[in-house]
C-alpha cells in the first residue's frame, strides 16, 4: 500500500521543524546470512539508500555508535544490554523481525566467560591451600580481637547488685473505665479503587468517558490520512517527533516527521502499530474527543481502542 505521505525516497524539508524527513522506503529488507551482522546491517541500509545519520534520527542512537555497530567495533559501544537495545532499533527501523537479528546477535558475539576458574596442577592446588590458611588465620585474628573487646568492657564495667532503691514497682490497675474514641474513617484507598488507566496512554489522559464539552481535536495544521480530521483515530503532535506506522505484514502506511499541529489519521485497518519518536509530544484523540498522550514509543493502535472501551465501562 502506497505511503499517505506520497514518495518518501527523496529527502524534503519540513517547514516548520526545520528538520529533514527521515527517508524510508515501503519494500521489504531481507539481511544477507553470510558474513558478520553489522555488515549485513549496513549493505540493508545501504540497499535503502539511507545514511548512517538517518539510522541514527530513527533510532535515537548516535551515529558514532550505529557505525560502530555496523562494524561490531564493541570496544567503541557501551555495556552489552544497551548495545542489544541498539541492535532492536536498528532491526526495527529497517522493517526486520526484532528478535531474529538480536539472536543472530548472540549467536555471533555470545557473552564473554567471567567466571573465575580454578588452578589446574600441583601449583595451583598448594596456592589454593595457602590462600585457604591465610583467610583461616585472619578469622582467627578478628575473633580473638572480638574478645578481648568484649573482656574489656566487662572488667572495666562490673555488674551492680540491684537494690531496693533500683527496683521498679509495677503500676497498679488502672482505675474506672477506659475512654475509646470514635472508630476512624476507613482510608480512601479501601473505599474507592484507583482509576483504570488503558494501556498505551500516558498517567495524564483524561477520564475514560469525557465531557462532550471537553477538549475537541482541532486542526492546527496538515493532516494526513485516507479520511482526513473525520477519522476514528486521529494522532496530533505537539512537538517536532517522528511516526512511523506499520501493518502486520510490516508494511509501512505512514512515515514523517510531524510538526507542531500536524497529524494523520489511521484508517481502518486492524493490527496497525504506531512507532512514535517522542510518546509524550503525540496526542491521542478518538471520535474527536481528546484522550491524553502515548505513553510508549511503540503502540497498538487497535489495543488502544480497545483499552478505552474498557475503561469507559468501568464503575
Amino acid at each position: 500500500m502506497a505511503l499517505d505521505a506520497g514518495p518518501v525516497s527523496e529527502h524534503s524539508t519540513t517547514a516548520d521543524a526545520g528538520q529533514r524527513q527521515i527517508p524510508l522506503l515501503p519494500q521489504r529488507v531481507v539481511l544477507d546470512p553470510h558474513g558478520s551482522l553489522g555488515t549485513a546491517l549496513r549493505t540493508a541500509r545501504e540497499s535503502l539508500g539511507l545514511a548512517v545519520e538517518d539510522i541514527a534520527q530513527a533510532t535515537r542512537v548516535r551515529a558514532v555508535h550505529v557505525a560502530a555497530l555496523e562494524s561490531l567495533d564493541l570496544d567503541a559501544l557501551p555495556a552489552r544490554p544497551f548495545v542489544i537495545g541498539y541492535v532492536r532499533a536498528y532491526a526495527r527501523a529497517l522493517g526486520l523481525e526484532t528478535e531474529a537479528v538480536v539472536d543472530r546477535f548472540r549467536a555471533e558475539l555470545p557473552p564473554a566467560d567471567d567466571e573465575l576458574r580454578a588452578p589446574g596442577g600441583l601449583r595451583g592446588q598448594f596456592r589454593g591451600r595457602g590462600l585457604g590458611r591465610l583467610a583461616l588465620g585472619a578469622a582467627l585474628l578478628v575473633a580473638a580481637v572480638v574478645v578481648w573487646n568484649i573482656t574489656r568492657h566487662i572488667s572495666a564495667n562490673p555488674r551492680r547488685p540491684v537494690t531496693a532503691a533500683h527496683r521498679v514497682t509495677p503500676a497498679g490497675p488502672a482505675l474506672g473505665p477506659a475512654q475509646l474514641g470514635a472508630p476512624l474513617p476507613a482510608p480512601p484507598e479501601a473505599a474507592a479503587p484507583p482509576a483504570y488507566l488503558p494501556p498505551g496512554l500516558s498517567a495524564n489522559a483524561p477520564q475514560p468517558v469525557p465531557d462532550p464539552a471537553g477538549t475537541a481535536f482541532v486542526a492546527a495544521g496538515t493532516v494526513y490520512g485516507a479520511t482526513g480530521a473525520g477519522g476514528h483515530i486521529v494522532l496530533q503532535a505537539r512537538k517536532a517527533t517522528t511516526l512511523i506506522v506499520r501493518g502486520t505484514d510490516g508494511a509501512v502506511y505512514f512515515a514523517r516527521e510531524l510538526a507542531p499541529g500536524e497529524a494523520w489519521s489511521a484508517p481502518q485497518v486492524e493490527g496497525l502499530i504506531a512507532d512514535v519518536g517522542n510518546p509524550a509530544a503525540m496526542e491521542v484523540f478518538v471520535d474527536g474527543l481528546s484522550r491524553g498522550d502515548l505513553s510508549e514509543s511503540k503502540t497498538s493502535l487497535g489495543m488502544l481502542v480497545a483499552g478505552l472501551a474498557t475503561a469507559a465501562r468501568q464503575p
